[in-house]
Order: structure tokens, then C-alpha cells, then sequence
């Protein structure tokens, strides 16, 4: 009898509600379900828009502040964090192009500034990079070519490679590419590198050691002109040692990583006839394993705004898209070959 009243006071009950436009409940000994559908009259809950990508941050490998490097890699990352979507480039000061292949090797940057020769002995893991290994690199863009400043107090005495044995000499910053080509000069001159009294230092160092009579002479790979050197010879007197005649040891020996050139008179005060001398290329690079899409972006970003570029530094207004592609030592990053396909300028 009771269960009889029950199902029918429970038929009523579902037929009120269903008048009045409510649902059905559910038997009493069953827990309510959680709606799966918002109420009426209530906006439904969507989940939180995604955020965002990231931003691509890039850490760009320079050199010292008296080189070229230093500045050139500074300007390049205001224009990539300026004008490339997305993206935070910042300019690291270094000890120049074995620093920052290195630097590639560990991931710790991403794009590198380095001379040829380095690159060369950095992706086969010999000189400088023998401890480490081979380095996993490709060029993206050759920018400029560097000369080898060979340079000696005038009251020195000095005026070649070979004069300088015995003397207090810098040989550029340890494991730097400065190091790795004063060796070679000095080898091609006849001298060992012990044969000179040694010092590892970089350009503003050396120019500091100059101006203080602490060294004759020092060796410095960089664009020109090079602000250190120009601070030098505001007040002091120097010469530029012709090297010309040691370009074809060093070629026989290392290959053509390295070329003739000259320093064009009037580059710096008191020098006002072109200096022949030897010249290796700069190039910018980065990791082989460096997505496509950021390679791209990155030169993109580079030819798109070219008249800036040209505007970071005098070494920076020799760089188009035709000298980009001439002048690596080492394999370009397949990226790269594909956009200087596209703007029609890689030769096979």
C-alpha cells in the first residue's frame, strides 16, 4: 500500500513539473549529475584562451668592445628585436669567434660573429677547439672582410713579422682567433711562437699596453677601421707592418680561408699610403639544427632593413645579398641557400 502511494504521488510530481517547463528530478537515492550544459539565460564556460607563443629569444656572440664584432652585433639585435615578429635578440660581449662558436656548441647562443679560419677549425674540431670538438655550424651570411692589423711602436724598430723575436709582443686574447692567426704569421716569418715574449690580450688591452711601453708590437684580426685602434693613434705614434709577402706560407698551409688585401690609406691618422696586407672573411653563423623557419626569419629581417644595417658601422655598408653568399669556409645552412635561392642570387 505504501509503495503504491509512493508512485503515485511521484507520477504527479512529474507531471506539475513538466508543466511548469522544469526537469524531471532524479530518484532521490541517486546523487545529482553535474550539468553538462550551462543553464538557460546563462552564458556557457569556455576554457581560458591559450597564451601566446613565447618569444623567440636569441643571444647574438660578439667580441670585445674596442672591435668591430662588438658593435655590429648590437645594432643587428636592436633591428631583429625591433623589426622581426615576435622575437628578443641580445648582443653578448665575448672573446670574439672562438668564444662564440663555443658558445653555439653549448647552446648558450644562437647566432655567432667569427672569422673564417675559425669557423674552419671549429666545425673540424682542430687548433683552438681540438678539446672540445667539433662545432655544429653553418653560415647564414659572410658580412665583411677583416684585416690583419700587424702593428708596432714607431720607435719600436720594427717593420716586419720577423723583427719582432725577442720582443714584448700581445697575440691577441687566449683561444682567440687573433691567437690562432699570430701564431700562423710568426710561423710563416720563420719565428716560433715562443720566440717572442708573449702576451695574451685583446685590442683594447693591447692598445692600453702600447700607450704604457709595456709591449713593441701586437696582432689584431678586425673590420676597419677598429675603434681601439683608431683611439691609438690619436696619440700615439705606430706603424703597419706589410704582411704580404707571408700570404702564400699560409695559404700553402691552412688554404685559401685567407686572401690579399690592403689597408686603405687615410683609414687611420698618420697612415696615408695603402698597406698591403692579408685578409679573412667575417661570417654570421649559427647552429646546423637551427629551425628553417627562424634562419629565415633572421635574414628576412637582415635584407628587409639593409639601409640600417649599412648604418651600425663602416664594416656593416659592405654587406648586400651578392657578398652575402661569397666567401664561406664552411657550408651554409640549408635555409640560408634556400632564401638567396628565393631572392635569386646562389650560385650552384
Amino acid at each position: 500500500m505504501v509503495k503504491r502511494t509512493l508512485i503515485i504521488f511521484w507520477s504527479i510530481m512529474a507531471l506539475v513539473l513538466a508543466a511548469c517547463g522544469q526537469p524531471t528530478p532524479a530518484a532521490p537515492t541517486t546523487a545529482p549529475s553535474a550539468p553538462t550544459t550551462a543553464p538557460s539565460g546563462e552564458q556557457p564556460t569556455t576554457a581560458p584562451a591559450a597564451p601566446t607563443s613565447e618569444k623567440l629569444r636569441l643571444i647574438i656572440g660578439t667580441g670585445g668592445t674596442g672591435g668591430v664584432f662588438f658593435p655590429y652585433g648590437g645594432g643587428l639585435a636592436r633591428i631583429l628585436t625591433e623589426k622581426m615578429p615576435n622575437t628578443e635578440a641580445t648582443a653578448q660581449e665575448t672573446g670574439g669567434s672562438v668564444d662564440n662558436m663555443k658558445l653555439l656548441q653549448n647552446s648558450e647562443a644562437q647566432i655567432g660573429f667569427t672569422t673564417a679560419d675559425s669557423a674552419y677549425d671549429g666545425i673540424n674540431g682542430v687548433a683552438a677547439y681540438q678539446a672540445t670538438g667539433p662545432v655544429p655550424a653553418a653560415t647564414i651570411a659572410v658580412l665583411y672582410q677583416s684585416f690583419i692589423h700587424v702593428v708596432a711602436r714607431a720607435d719600436s724598430g720594427i717593420t716586419s713579422v720577423a723583427d719582432m723575436k725577442g720582443r714584448p709582443v700581445s697575440i691577441g686574447s687566449a683561444g682567440s682567433s687573433t691567437e690562432t692567426a699570430a701564431i700562423r704569421l710568426l710561423e710563416a716569418a720563420g719565428l716560433k711562437p715562443e720566440d717572442v715574449v708573449r702576451e695574451n690580450l685583446g685590442v683594447a688591452d693591447s692598445v692600453a699596453a702600447m700607450k704604457d711601453k709595456k709591449i713593441d708590437a701586437f696582432f689584431w684580426i678586425g673590420g676597419l677601421p677598429t675603434a681601439a685602434v683608431t683611439d691609438l693613434v690619436t696619440t700615439e705614434s705606430v706603424v703597419f707592418i706589410d704582411t704580404s709577402s707571408l700570404l702564400k706560407p699560409m695559404v700553402d698551409k691552412y688554404g685559401p680561408i685567407y686572401a690579399a688585401t690592403v689597408l686603405p690609406g687615410g683609414t687611420y691618422k698618420g697612415t696615408d699610403q695603402d698597406v698591403p696586407g692579408i685578409g679573412v672573411a667575417n661570417l654570421l653563423v649559427v647552429r646546423e639544427d637551427m629551425p628553417a623557419d627562424q634562419v629565415k626569419g633572421i635574414l628576412t629581417t637582415i635584407f628587409d632593413n639593409l639601409e640600417e644595417v649599412h648604418q651600425i658601422h663602416p664594416a656593416a655598408r659592405t654587406l648586400s645579398l651578392e657578398s652575402a653568399v661569397t666567401g664561406s669556409s664552411i657550408p651554409f645552412h640549408p635555409a640560408a641557400i634556400e632564401f638567396y635561392k628565393e631572392r635569386g642570387v646562389w650560385k650552384e
